[in-house]
């Protein structure tokens, strides 16, 4: 009862900023950014624009340099810069749009290195290497994160102190704070399109994960949480609490869904929706587990056909898992400049992530088939199974055994992202003893793990 009422008080919250963000939505463009107190106001407005999808290179570049100017004027002053007090949603979009320009100009750099590395482009991009470079996008992060002291104040608030008290002269100012918190998050992000999914988990250690945070206020903030968190936890093989990611926030927009017709990011957080599902899809078929009915429905009604596949397995199923995660998965970016000089050692972010995947995808193809004959027996011979499933004893004994470990994931209750306790994700269980294949269901496996331990021992 008490999450019901935090959710709608959540609902009401998103209303509200839906219809603030209505009345202030015109803000004047300028073109460039400039150093200097007075037009702050007037650069940070500029700099959560959008870039134009068409810019050329040289206003790619330009953005660049102006953000440069703007963050090392706000980090790099003698004292903290005076402003007024920004709105959440616009410090959302400060960092988003930084963290966008740079992940679109990292994609566009790859593909002019692997497609027209003699034309005019591309010896404007090798003249500037160091142009949206990560460790200069990873700095202005870290930076404003410390310069805030967000996380000690997030620490000091889950100790149930004040968080004021070790703010400091620039974290008790609102422009810092909140960029520092929303840095955090834009953290999530670029781990994540750099394919350190752990790291991008700890980043959040001291942000709580519930309808209480910051983030939760601002609905782009919320939906890119839970989409790169859930994403993280899939990668690392964690399917139970992707699943959990992923339902809490697509069950939270289809309870917003009214709010959110006029708003200007409506087709924004209509993809990032249409692209968790297809995750939960994945992760389901993984990981079978009991779904909200308004999930199971949505699914059904969008992959229909699709969906059945990924829960047979087989052969057959491997073109849905490829699609689905090639539209569903962020848009990976290389930490380093592409070498002009060889295209061909340039490949797609994307492809490389999307064979990763597909290896996992490969290891656990045979698992609905397998255990649709395990759940037919208590005990059952190796050899059996293997001429059922038309398969080498000795290879499915080892793909049991690795199976069987994967299916003991850890599972997230509290404390960092990271952390949490063992548990068996699968409703069987079983174990080898010899050539004999001893089932039962998960609940009453607790008994085979001894089994399971010494023939993994004698197997290594």
């Amino acid at each position: 009862m008490d999450d019901d009422l935090q959710e709608e008080t959540l609902v009401a919250d998103y209303q509200e900023q839906v219809n603030y963000e209505a009345d202030g939505a015109d803000l004047d463009r300028i073109d460039t950014l400039g150093v200097g107190a007075p037009d702050l106001k007037a650069q940070l407005d500029a700099a959560a624009q959008p870039l134009e999808y068409q810019a050329s290179i040289e206003s790619k570049i330009a953005s660049y340099d102006n953000y440069c100017s703007l963050f090392h004027y706000i980090l790099n002053s003698e004292g903290p810069v005076d402003v007024e007090q920004p709105g959440l949603g616009f410090c959302w979009d400060l960092i988003d749009e930084f963290i966008y320009q740079f992940e679109s100009f990292c994609r566009y750099r790859n593909r002019v290195a692997r497609t027209s590395p003699t034309e005019e482009e591309a010896q404007v991009l090798r003249e500037n290497p160091n142009v949206w470079g990560c460790y200069s996008v990873l700095n202005v992060l870290y930076s404003l994160i410390q310069r805030s002291q967000i996380n000690e104040q997030l620490a000091a608030q889950k100790r149930g102190e004040d968080g004021n008290a070790v703010a400091g002269e620039y974290g008790s100012r609102p422009l810092y704070r909140m960029l520092g918190y929303f840095s955090i998050i834009g953290l999530l992000r670029v781990h994540c399109l750099l394919g350190d999914f752990s790291l991008a988990l700890k980043t959040l250690d001291d942000i709580e994960m519930n309808k209480k945070a910051m983030f939760a206020r601002v609905m782009a903030a919320h939906l890119n949480t839970y989409y790169y968190v859930g994403f993280s936890y899939m990668m690392l093989r964690r399917y139970a609490d992707a699943v959990r990611m992923f339902s809490h926030i697509l069950v939270y927009v289809s309870r917003t869904k009214n709010f959110q017709k006029g708003n200007q990011q409506f087709d924004a957080i209509a993809k990032k929706t249409e692209q968790m599902y297809a995750l939960i899809a994945i992760c389901v078929s993984f990981a079978p587990t009991r779904l909200d009915d308004t999930i199971h429905t949505a699914l059904r009604e969008k992959y229909g056909e699709k969906f059945a596949r990924l829960q047979r397995g087989g052969p057959e199923s491997l073109p849905v898992y490829k699609e689905l995660f090639q539209s569903a998965c962020p848009k990976f970016i290389n930490p380093t400049p592409p070498d002009f000089d060889n295209p061909s050692l340039n490949i797609d972010p994307v492809d490389h992530h999307t064979d990763i995947f597909m290896d996992e995808v490969k290891n656990t193809l045979y698992n609905p088939t397998v255990k649709s004959y395990l759940k037919l027996y208590t005990t059952m011979d190796l050899k059996k199974l293997s001429s059922f499933l038309d398969v080498d004893p000795e290879k499915l004994r080892s793909w049991l055994l690795v199976n069987k470990q994967r299916s003991r994931q850890i599972r997230w209750s509290e404390g960092g992202l990271l952390e949490g306790e063992t548990a068996n994700s699968s409703e069987l269980d079983y174990a080898i003893e010899g050539d004999l294949i001893h089932i039962s269901e998960a609940k009453q496996g607790r008994r085979l793990v001894d089994w399971y331990l010494r023939n993994l021992a004698r197997a290594y």
